[in-house]
C-alpha cells in the first residue's frame, strides 16, 4: 500500500536531510515509484539534489501538508517521503490532530511511517521520548529510529536510557546508518551529485571523486541498502 515517510527528529543537524536524500535513491535504485516533499526552506536537500521528483512543502500551512496525503491516495504503489525541517514536531501534530489525518489514512488504505532520525546526544533522546508519549501507543504510525553514525558513533546514552528498549515494545524498528568519509561527503555536497552517481560515475569532472573515493561511496551505499533493506520498503 501506499505509505508516507516522515523523516524527522526535530534537531538540527542529527542528518534528516541525508536519511531523506538516502531513501530517494533507494527507491529510484529499486525502481519503486515515489514522490519527495521538502519542508526546509533553507536547505531544501531533496529539491537541490533529485528536483525531478520533489516539491515543496509549507509544514505551517494544512492546505499544504493536505497535498502529501492525497499524493499518497492517489497511487496505491506510492512512496512519499517528507523531510522535515527541525523544530516541526508541533505544527505536524497539529494538522495530524485537527485534520483527522491518521483516520483518514487507515481509511484509504495508506501507511504512516515516521524516521526519528538521531545523533549520540542526550537531546535525541529526550525528544525520542517525547514523540513515544505523544505517538507511541498508536497503532497507525510506524516509527523507525536512525542511528546516524555521520553524527557520533557512541549511542551509549541512547541504548543506556531505556527508550530504546520501550520503542522496541512498541514495535518500532530501528536501523544504523553507516558514516561515509567525511571528505567524500564534502565533495558530494560541494557539487551537488547524487548519491548513485558518486558511488558509480567514474567522471571525475563531474563528481570530483577519484577511484578509491568512488569505492569508498558504493561501500557506504551499500551497507546503507542494506539497512534500509530491513524495514520491508
Amino acid at each position: 500500500m501506499a505509505t508516507v515517510h516522515f523523516i524527522g527528529g526535530e534537531k538540527g543537524g542529527v542528518g534528516k536531510s541525508l536519511v531523506s536524500r538516502l531513501l530517494a535513491q533507494y527507491l529510484i535504485d529499486r525502481k519503486l515509484p515515489f514522490l519527495g516533499f521538502d519542508s526546509d526552506r533553507s536547505h531544501g536537500a531533496l529539491l537541490r539534489f533529485y528536483a525531478g521528483y520533489a516539491s515543496p512543502v509549507a509544514i505551517e500551512r494544512f492546505e499544504s501538508l493536505d497535498l502529501v496525503l492525497e499524493s499518497a491516495a492517489e497511487d496505491a504503489q506510492r512512496r512519499i517521503v517528507v523531510d522535515l525541517a527541525a523544530q516541526t514536531h508541533e505544527p505536524l501534530t497539529r494538522w495530524l490532530d485537527e485534520s483527522g489525518v491518521l483516520e483518514l489514512a487507515s481509511e484509504l488504505g495508506v501507511g504512516i511511517r515516521y524516521w526519528h532520525v538521531m545523533d549520540s546526544g542526550r537531546d535525541s533522546v529526550d525528544l525520542l521520548s517525547r514523540w513515544l508519549d505523544r505517538f507511541g501507543e498508536s497503532s497507525q504510525i510506524e516509527l523507525v529510529i536512525v542511528r546516524n553514525a555521520s553524527r557520533g558513533d557512541d549511542f551509549d546514552i541512547f541504548d543506556k536510557s531505556g527508550q530504546k528498549e520501550r520503542a522496541l515494545g512498541l514495535g518500532a524498528k530501528i536501523i544504523s546508518i553507516p558514516r561515509l568519509h567525511e571528505p567524500v561527503m564534502t565533495k558530494i555536497d560541494e557539487r551537488s551529485t547524487s548519491f548513485w552517481a558518486a558511488a558509480y560515475n567514474d567522471d571525475r569532472s563531474l563528481t570530483g571523486l577519484g577511484l578509491l573515493e568512488r569505492q569508498r561511496a558504493k561501500m557506504w551505499l551499500r551497507k546503507a541498502y542494506e539497512a534500509l533493506d530491513s524495514l520491508g520498503l
